[in-house]
């Protein structure tokens, strides 16, 4: 069967002044592609899709489609007509089995008039929409917008972008382009997509920094890195593990380029004046094999022993703290203590409290009943979804440094406001460019930034990573890898959660919070056989086997609560233990350590083997 192509992409470039963002790409969009594109804030990817979507017009190149493709743009910030109501902005369509359905249901409301009802319901029948019209309820439904009749400049930024999403799904295009589809969708959105375009031969591109989103969606990854354009065609794992193999190479060739061009620069200097044609070829190799020789990566990993204001025996208790709004609750007789280096992940749907749960436990809103008390060392720093001020004419350096010149680390050391910059990926030239000039993402990244150099021990972060790339993902998860204070997150980010987060508070609304011992891959694990066991009960009662929160893992000898917790930190702990034996290891190598030296590491690394051995003989005794 022959390949469809939707789209051919020919030697587009696009620069904005002096900033060159790309040039002279070229790729194709086929049929039934989903094609995931990853790329740094600032290198270009919504110009890439504006591009596409036919919004701006590449400066040189050009963009060929299919003839008669029918495409649609689901851009980050939807221009809907505020004076439409939700449901006159799904029926504003040339599609004919979207009139139908809306003459359908007008005509339903005024079923004296038989006529028109029976001419609508021939072409209901004509169409065959009667399963078209069931799709459009459900797709209405799972995005959560219920209320049809209300005006779309009534609705918010997130209900906004549901609307033009459902929008898009309805009219069945044949190529959907997509930036940052995931923004404002719950955890039960974002997986009821993922079945969604699972399930639909759909052709997709977009731009997602929701890693499980690409894994279970995407059949291509492309990236866009220093200009080039790299494929890869598989998911996201495995873009990961041949983006790896890349590296490599590159910095095999590198290192085989740095070697040659010292010897040619050896020749370089011994050449006399005089050149004959073959020494001129040779030189210039010489300057092509400089330019390989010079290319430098900057992955920009966090590794930072950062030395924070050491916390007392008190962080935060919660005790029988209510809250409500009108008839909805919030938090009812909620009690809680936090410990040391916690880490704790907010899920639950939206409007189930999260946001206010933070801000009263950061004291900027206040509960109905109870108390929270605050340990006097606490030093919070506070991440909300409401972003950084921006002053006119200020610079990037100049914002950061309004709140700290530099974080203290361990030994003495510290790491400078503009070292901070540098490794959430503002170089030093960026760090001079005028605020204004930044990309959201940009701007989320330096508002990260004013947190972070307060050196905080208790850091709360809502919805974090929303509009932040992949790249800076990895780097914030880094940091915060590092980080030994307590840690309190709300993120839609699964990928994201699972990686930093011990346990989660799962807020079910009408003031019901869990505490789940696990990250959310464990949590959904639980839930789904959760519902599972609720929907297919055993016939014999002795069989049952009911799923609780504490025995999840279906152990035989199921775990308490705490055991749970205790066997989920140790297994974090063996890990990073492993880790520090592999660094302890490594000092033996070094051919000038002293007697004394190695006397002293090896005792070092003697504890370490018996604080391994001493927790995986516990985690056995747990797992068993």
């Amino acid at each position: 069967m022959s390949t469809i192509n939707y789209v051919s992409v020919e030697a587009i470039a696009k620069a904005f002044g002096e900033k060159i963002l790309f040039n002279d790409l070229s790729f194709g969009i086929n049929q039934e592609q989903k094609i995931g594109l990853i790329a740094k804030n600032g290198a270009g990817k919504t110009s890439l899709l504006d591009i596409l979507s036919g919004k701006e017009n590449p400066d040189s190149g050009q963009v060929i489609y299919r003839k008669d493709i029918k495409l649609s743009f689901l851009a980050q910030e939807p221009d809907l007509d505020g004076s439409l109501t939700v449901e006159q902005t799904i029926f504003d369509s040339e599609n004919e089995t979207l009139i139908a359905i809306a003459a359908y249901e007008k005509a339903l409301e005024n079923m004296d008039d038989a006529d028109a009802y029976q001419h609508a319901f021939d072409k209901m029948e004509a169409l065959q929409a009667w399963d078209f019209e069931t799709e459009y309820k459900q797709i209405l439904s799972q995005l959560k917008l219920d209320d049809l009749h209300r005006k779309v400049e009534k609705l918010s930024g997130g209900q906004k972008k549901r609307l033009a999403l459902a929008n898009m799904l309805l009219h069945k295009p044949d190529l959907l382009i997509m930036d940052e589809p995931t923004n404002h969708l719950d955890l039960e959105m974002i997986e009821w997509l993922e079945a969604f375009f699972a399930k639909e031969n759909l052709t997709i591109f977009m731009v997602t920094h929701d890693r499980y989103f690409l894994e279970r969606v995407c059949n291509e990854i492309i990236e866009l890195e220093n200009g080039n354009l790299y494929s890869y065609k598989g998911n996201y794992s495995y873009y990961l593990d041949k983006r790896e193999s890349r590296i490599s190479a590159e910095e095999a060739e590198t290192g085989k380029a740095k070697q040659l061009y010292k010897k040619e620069l050896d020749w370089m200097r011994r050449q006399p004046k005089a050149r004959t044609t073959k020494s001129k070829s040779r030189i210039d190799d010489f300057h092509e094999i400089k330019d390989r020789a010079s290319k430098r990566r900057q992955d920009h990993e966090v590794q930072l022993e950062l030395n924070m204001e050491r916390m007392g025996n008190k962080v935060v208790e919660l005790h029988k703290v209510s809250k409500r709004f009108k008839d909805r609750v919030i938090l009812d007789q909620f009690d809680y203590n936090f410990q040391r280096g916690e880490r704790i992940g907010i899920i639950g749907k939206n409007g189930t409290g999260k946001s206010t749960f933070l801000n009263i436990l950061s004291g900027k809103s206040e509960a109905d009943s109870g108390k929270v008390v605050i340990g006097e060392t606490i030093q919070f720093g506070y991440y909300t979804q409401k972003g950084i001020t921006i002053k006119p004419g200020q610079k990037v350096i100049d914002v950061i440094k309004e709140f700290g010149d530099y974080i203290p680390l361990k030994k003495g050391r510290q790491i400078s406001a503009g070292q901070l910059l540098e490794r959430f990926l503002f170089d030093r030239k960026k760090q001079y460019d005028f605020v204004e000039k930044l990309s959201g993402g940009e701007r989320k990244r330096l508002y990260l930034c004013t947190i972070l150099i307060q050196n905080p021990n208790f850091l709360i972060l809502d919805e974090p990573t929303n509009d932040l790339d992949i790249v800076t993902l990895n780097v914030l998860e880094s940091f915060l890898m590092d980080f030994p204070g307590c840690l309190l997150v709300v993120s839609h980010d699964r990928y994201f959660m699972d990686k930093i987060v011990d346990h989660l508070f799962v807020f079910r609304g009408n003031g019901t919070i869990e505490d789940f011992p696990g990250n959310y891959s464990d949590f959904r694990t639980y839930d789904q056989s959760t519902e599972n066991s609720m929907e297919t009960p055993q016939k014999e009662e002795k069989n049952t086997s009911t799923t609780t929160k504490d025995n999840w893992k279906t152990q035989e000898n199921a775990l308490s609560y705490e055991e749970q917790k205790e066997y989920n930190r140790l297994e974090k702990e063996i890990a990073k233990l492993e880790k520090e034996k592999g660094k302890q290891e490594q000092l033996f190598l070094d051919p000038d350590l002293s007697g004394e030296e190695i006397n002293t590491a090896s005792v070092e690394l003697q504890k370490i083997q018996d604080a391994i051995d001493q927790k995986t003989e516990r985690w056995f005794e747990l797992s068993v």
